[in-house]
């Protein structure tokens, strides 16, 4: 999966075309682990859709731009706008609901 920074994220996320999720999330995270394998399924199975992660441990500014104050938070980006999130860990079908 994608590892967004500071450098990147305008280009893999702001300026892309079509639906980007972006997984804000810290290794010592234990809802973060449990949402990862989810995460990594869907990627596999949804062409159409970009995943990505931000380490808030190693990207704080990123974090603090896009107001995450608890992890996990999944953002979903369309043609480069914030159009839903999520807190928390979710189950493979909630997650596809939120993907619509």
């Amino acid at each position: 999966m994608l590892q967004l920074t500071n450098e990147n994220f305008e280009n893999e996320v702001l300026k892309a075309e079509g639906k980007v999720v972006v997984d804000f999330w810290a290794t010592w995270c234990g809802p973060c682990k449990m949402l990862s394998p989810v995460l990594d399924e869907l990627s596999q199975k949804r062409t159409d859709v970009k995943f990505a992660k931000v380490n808030v441990d190693e990207q704080m500014e990123l974090a603090m731009k896009y107001k995450v104050s608890a992890i996990p938070t999944v953002i979903m980006f369309e043609n480069g706008a914030e159009v839903d999130k999520f807190v928390g860990f979710r189950p493979i079908e909630a997650v596809e609901e939120f993907l619509g």
